[in-house]
């Protein structure tokens, strides 16, 4: 892949314009996306092949790299890899990208405050790690994933998912609908585009999608226009200050997550949670609810 006009957004071309016209690439354990770069071209200079490069940063289409968007390269088998930490990160899912667990990389980097992790710390993974398992990777049932492409989705209209809450212990796509309507005075109903079920209410695991959806139309989950016009709305029934979601919505959550990803074309770094998201603060979807894990374990 390169960078084409009209393929593009107009960012990404200003943002070659500024940029200087040769990459240089430097064999080392990460590597930042210049103007001209290439997948092809990145690996030929840190002696990698390309799909190691997509398999370990789980880019689910190959033509698709932005300026700027950090690429994570497999290491020497005989050095340590060096680690940046970026916006996002936690040690858990650090450690599950590099097939070690969390407390040997604690152990390994003599971290004292593990709960602390800054944007910048650099982390060392040491190279006798052992690859890991891939993970099951979750799929939607076939009658639902016909249902949910009955909508034309115009190219890059989706830019985030976001994942909520309901708050209550009990819930249904209908309820919500006339609570967001007539209480909220929402126009066009439930605020979400997906409500996944706990087995109260909705069956557990069972995945609804909303009238927004199934017509393209701006989400009403965020505080913000424009997030609202970008980002997919996911809520699941439950209040997870008090209890975890159940296994069931988890694998849901998985498999509409998979399903969303390749079909708007987007990178599973785009999968956020309210309160990463919201300009206003807010603790959806609760504190018992893993994001951490829940990225860690998520192969589309």
């Amino acid at each position: 892949m390169d960078v084409r006009r009209g393929i593009y957004p107009h960012w990404f071309l200003a943002a070659m314009l500024v940029a200087s016209p040769c990459s240089c690439l430097l064999a080392s354990s990460s590597y930042t996306v210049r103007p001209k770069d290439t997948l092809s071209n990145i690996a030929r200079a840190n002696k990698v092949t390309v799909e190691e490069i997509l398999a370990i940063n789980r880019i689910p289409d190959p033509d698709w790299l932005e300026v700027g968007q950090v690429l994570a390269l497999p290491p020497s088998a005989d050095a340590d890899t060096i680690y940046t930490v970026k916006k996002g990160d936690a040690l858990s899912t650090i450690a599950h990208w590099h097939g070690i667990s969390t407390q040997s990389l604690i152990a390994y980097n003599k971290l004292r405050s593990p709960d602390r992790l800054n944007i910048g710390d650099t982390l060392r993974i040491p190279p006798s790690r052992q690859t890991s398992t891939p993970a099951h990777t979750y799929l939607l049932p076939k009658s639902l994933e016909r249902l949910l492409n009955q909508p034309r989705v115009k190219a890059r209209r989706w830019r985030n998912i976001v994942i909520h809450h309901s708050g209550t212990n009990r819930g249904t796509l209908r309820g919500m609908d006339r609570y967001h309507r007539e209480e909220r005075r929402m126009e066009n109903g439930l605020a979400y585009h997906f409500i996944i079920g706990n087995g109260s209410g909705m069956p557990d695991g069972q995945i609804e999608a909303g009238d927004r959806w199934k017509r393209q139309l701006d989400g009403g989950h965020l505080a913000s226009c424009l997030l609202n016009h970008q980002s997919i709305g996911i809520c699941l029934v439950g209040n997870f200050d008090q209890r975890k979601p159940t296994t069931k919505q988890i694998e849901s959550l998985h498999a509409l997550c998979t399903y969303l990803t390749r079909r708007c074309r987007l990178h599973q770094s785009r999968i956020k949670t309210h309160t990463q998201i919201n300009p206003r603060p807010t603790k959806c979807p609760g504190r018992h609810f893993d994001y951490a894990a829940f990225i860690a374990d998520f192969h589309p």
